[in-house]
């Protein structure tokens, strides 16, 4: 009954793990999933996206981010940032509006929501009353105009969201001005934009959408000028003087209209179908941008042929006789344009576009020849291809770092050099610690390079493993040329491409030594790629190796896809990773595991038939093992055809739940002598156990059936120095463990260096483990005489990790989805297992060794295993004695996809995908913190006029000292600056003073 009890409380071992394990998400890397809103700040520098999940995120200079989201979870339609303000409006779906502020906290900035508003109609009046179409923050900072779809414009005092009733726009108002031969009440219908004049701000232009637009004076509550457009109206954009402005059209065209100081009805300077006269889809939105050349930028988003380009997703961009319309693969979702907000200049000089996508965000440099793109610094499209594996690897050697980087930056030569235009706020972040890479392989046969040191992950490098194989797709096509009487003039920008041309081409395996530069890579079609850094391009032949997995073995044949075939001769290969040798393996199943060992040349594969080692330094196979059970005959379907599987899937389980239910009927079903027996015995233990304190419940390991389907599948490979065939001599070794709870160990014959060409490397099987219960094998690891886990391969060569210890004994440790057990070696005995306590059904799916070092001293650390579950549970278990630590709840259990994805990193972070374009990255480490930490400053308003400032004064700007939440001393000081500066507030208060005497 000990064994039950709970082990005493050691208040000293609580407090170090208080000092060594805290759980935090720290940051969202990637692409926001499902995109639905843009806005941006001149004022701040700071661009706002929303998400249809209600989410909300502000990004600037690198580092500097911020993330709110809507308690509804409703999709975000509008964002608006508050005029000199750090403040912006959302609009929801749910026609709710929410004020957030900007708001310092403990030395860094915070994004709150403040208030929340719903507009709503009198009694009885119908929702569309109210529904909100148009926002305006008007200039003041005091209101904002919000157009509905019944043609009302109410106004809403800020922040307290107060309507001024009395305020409020109506269409009958509009009317009264407007001859009625021009016009009627269903003119006034559906307000589509809001825009205040530029000079002006005691104006603002209304456009209705069956095409009436409207000055309206806000002084004198009155209609100054109206124009009377052809077609539906979809948007509307002031010239930067305000002497003129540009409607665009649902039929593609767009037109400008002059704006005369009299009263005259003035009529369209000119109407353009930009590619007509064929039918065009609707402009949506345009820019009209002054330049000191005296030829305007003009922007728009749409207006492409409907027959012929309906399908495109396109914003134009026309200067003088440039003309190029930017192709992207998903659907816009919004633009602006970054230009000079300094009130004193007299040109837009517009310099870059930003465009918001579905599946990406690609920034135009609008300065350069050709206007290329901006290499993003964040905001990475992770899912340019689909992501199908990952592999982090930390502390990078410098000179690995800027090897890699040399490989990139050949590869961006054809992006912009501008430097990223999206630059508001201050990152006062701590430098990363260490140099980290995320490598993320794709369905396409891509290897991408992060860099995930710090919040922001950032491409370094991409790696195609296309060229070695003869695709349908020639890789030197180049998508984007055209000739030069193209037309429309079409250009394909942006990273985001789905579509993959093979799908044996996805990358299911990475292992990167970072010590010898070596990489390996294994695919979906058996192929296991060996590459090495090359700091320059070349070209040459890349030998080939076939791994017949199933050469002992009769009557098998394999029904699933074929494998690649690969280019004969000489093969051209960019600077950087560049394969030198291929194994094949048949069948061409998908590699399920993969161990590289540079200081050996060795490298071990696996798949669902068996697994195999290569020497890839002499280019020889040393040897295959077949994992196969005779029932496996599911194993060589393969991943194309599962429609069988799924049947045989069923089948299986409804036979074991019968065989359970016929074994329970069995045990009931003894003599009444032995059921009683059986109910006292039942009951000593529970009246034994209720007077004392229990351990928690362990679940019982039900034993599986060898005639399980995927028996044979190899889950992992570990390479391992230790004693497996004696204790006085330690050797090289292999181990290998299956879906069906078998392990292999091989011992392996290097020969030495001087001889390493000369000699074959030679292997053996030296043992073989049955775990009782069949759980799959999801890792092994070798421990040390002093209980620490062997170090990585050329780690203690580099002088970053002590030698082993040879002299003690080595345990085995084998953690299976159900329990983890030690063995002693060689002996291969059980010394300690800890079995999972969920009665849930709790199975291990990641786990892997942390070292997790103390927040409060640098001379303590130890090495842990951070396990994660099935129910998205992680664990942190102590080594060597198999002592749970602490548990923490991390990824929802219905969210597999995020459970398959997450990947730990040796210092006890992890990164998981939220959705296919986001990582989330995660501690559990109280040392070994990324996240976010920023200040956004407030600039100084000058009197009397609200237009942002850009450009010189953003460098002043950051390092001034006042910023969003300062004390009130500072605010009121502001603020009397502010209004002694302002000359109608001066006059009013000499007119107050007058007439009180």
């Amino acid at each position: 009954m000990r064994r039950f009890l709970r082990p005493g409380h050691d208040p000293v071992r609580e407090r170090l793990k208080r000092d060594l394990f805290q759980f935090n998400k720290t940051v969202e890397h990637g692409f926001p999933h499902q995109p639905s809103a843009l806005g941006y700040s001149p004022f701040l520098r700071l661009m706002a996206i929303g998400t249809r999940s209600g989410a909300i995120k502000l990004y600037g200079a690198p580092g500097v981010e911020f993330m709110g989201l809507h308690e509804e979870n409703n999709t975000v339609m509008q964002i608006h940032f508050i005029p000199d303000q750090c403040q912006l409006v959302t609009l929801l779906d749910d026609n709710s509006l929410h004020l957030w502020s900007l708001k310092q906290h403990g030395g860094a900035s915070e994004l709150l929501e403040e208030h929340r508003f719903t507009l709503k109609g009198p009694p009885g009046s119908p929702p569309s009353a109210t529904q909100v179409t148009a926002v305006l923050p008007h200039s003041s900072r005091e209101v904002l105009y919000l157009g509905t779809e019944s043609g009302n414009i109410f106004v809403v005092e800020l922040p307290s969201f107060r309507v001024l009733e009395d305020r409020t726009i109506t269409p009958e108002a509009v009317l009264q001005r407007i001859p009625e031969d021009n016009c009627n009440r269903r003119s006034c219908e559906l307000v589509e934009a809001l825009r205040e004049h530029p000079k002006n701000p005691d104006q603002i232009l209304i456009g209705y959408s069956r095409g009436l637009i409207v000055l309206w004076d806000l002084q004198n509550n009155k209609a100054t000028h109206h124009f009377l457009g052809s077609q539906q109206l979809e948007n509307l954009y002031w010239q930067r003087d305000g002497s003129k402005f540009i409607s665009c059209h649902y039929d593609g065209s767009y037109t400008q209209w002059p704006v005369s100081s009299d009263n005259r009805q003035p009529e369209p300077l000119e109407n353009t179908v930009p590619y007509g006269p064929f039918p065009c889809k609707a402009i949506s939105k345009i820019y009209w941008q002054t330049t000191k050349n005296g030829l305007p930028y003009i922007i728009f988003q749409g207006g492409m042929p409907r027959a012929s380009y309906g399908d495109r997703h396109s914003i134009s961009v026309i200067h003088g006789s440039q003309q190029t319309a930017f192709d992207f693969t998903s659907r816009v979702i919004d633009f602006f344009i970054i230009f000079s907000s300094d009130p004193a200049a007299e040109f837009d000089d517009p310099s870059a576009l930003v465009v918001l996508a579905e599946e990406e965000l690609v920034v135009i440099d609008l300065k350069s020849a050709g206007w290329p793109a901006v290499h993003p610094p964040y905001l990475a499209s992770l899912h340019c291809s689909a992501i199908t594996c990952s592999h982090h690897v930390s502390n990078i050697p410098l000179k690995l770092w800027e090897r890699i980087i040399s490989a990139g930056s050949k590869q961006n030569i054809h992006y912009s050099s501008m430097p990223w235009p999206i630059d508001g706020g201050t990152n006062i972040a701590p430098d990363p610690p260490q140099r980290d890479l995320l490598l993320t392989g794709h369905e396409d046969g891509t290897v991408r390079f992060w860099d995930a040191s710090g919040v922001c992950l950032h491409l370094l490098y991409k790696l195609s493993t296309v060229r070695v194989f003869l695709t349908d797709a020639d890789p030197n096509d180049n998508m984007n040329t055209l000739g030069e009487d193209e037309w429309p003039p079409l250009r394909k920008v942006g990273t985001f491409d789905p579509y993959s041309d093979d799908p044996r081409l996805g990358i299911q395996k990475i292992y990167l030594c970072k010590y010898s530069g070596y990489l390996a890579v294994a695919g979906t079609a058996g192929q296991v790629l060996v590459m090495e850094l090359n700091d320059e391009d070349a070209e040459h032949v890349v030998d080939h190796a076939e791994a017949d997995l199933l050469q002992d073995q009769e009557g098998y044949r394999w029904k699933g896809h074929e494998k690649l075939k690969t280019r004969d001769g000489p093969v051209r290969f960019e600077a950087g990773f560049q394969p030198f040798v291929l194994v094949q393996c048949q069948p061409p199943a998908v590699v399920t595991s993969l161990a590289l060992h540079s200081e050996w040349k060795l490298v071990a594969f696996g798949t669902s038939h068996g697994f195999g080692l290569f020497d890839h330094q002499q280019k020889r196979l040393v040897f295959v093992k077949c994992t196969l059970h005779p029932s496996d005959q599911l194993a060589l379907e393969g991943p194309l055809s599962r429609v069988k599987s799924l049947k045989k899937s069923l089948r299986q389980s409804f036979r074991r739940i019968r065989r359970s239910r016929v074994s329970s009927r069995k045990r009931r079903g003894g003599s009444g002598n032995a059921s009683e027996v059986q109910e006292a015995n039942a009951k000593f233990d529970q009246d034994a156990l209720q007077e004392m304190e229990l351990a928690p419940v362990q679940r019982k390991i039900e034993a599986r059936s060898a005639e399980d389907s995927f028996t044979g599948f190899v889950r992992t490979l570990y390479f391992a120095d230790t004693f497996l065939r004696d204790s006085s001599r330690h050797c090289p070794s292999l181990w290998a463990g299956t879906n069906g709870g078998t392990v292999y160990a091989f011992c392996l014959r290097v020969p030495p260096a001087e001889r390493r060409m000369d000699e074959p490397v030679r292997a053996e099987q030296a043992k073989e483990i049955q775990l009782m219960h069949r759980a799959p094998v999801v890792g092994i690891l070798v421990l040390d005489g002093r209980s620490t886990p062997l170090p990585e391969p050329l780690e203690v060569a580099h002088d970053l990790s002590k030698s082993p210890d040879m002299q003690g004994s080595h345990q085995l440790l084998v953690v299976s989805e159900e329990q983890f057990k030690v063995f002693t070696l060689p002996k291969v005995s059980s010394k300690l297992k800890l079995k999972l306590t969920a009665l849930e059904g709790c199975r291990v799916r990641k786990v892997t060794v942390a070292n997790f070092g103390s927040c409060k001293t640098d001379d303590y650390s130890e090495n842990d295993l951070a396990v994660l579950t099935n129910l998205g549970d992680i664990q942190i278990i102590s080594l060597p004695f198999l002592k749970l630590q602490i548990r923490y709840p991390c990824i929802r259990k219905e969210d597999v996809s995020g459970i398959a994805s997450c990947v730990f990193t040796k210092y006890g972070q992890g990164f998981y995908l939220i959705s296919p374009s986001e990582f989330e990255r995660f501690s559990l480490s109280t040392k070994w913190l990324v996240e976010p930490r920023c200040v956004v400053d407030v600039p100084e308003v000058t009197s009397n006029n609200h237009v942002h400032k850009s450009g010189t004064e953003n460098a002043a700007r950051k390092s001034s000292p006042g910023g969003c939440g300062e004390d009130e001393r500072k605010s009121v000081r502001l603020m009397e600056h502010a209004l002694l500066n302002d000359e109608k507030v001066l006059k009013e208060i000499q007119s107050t003073l007058e007439g009180g005497r």
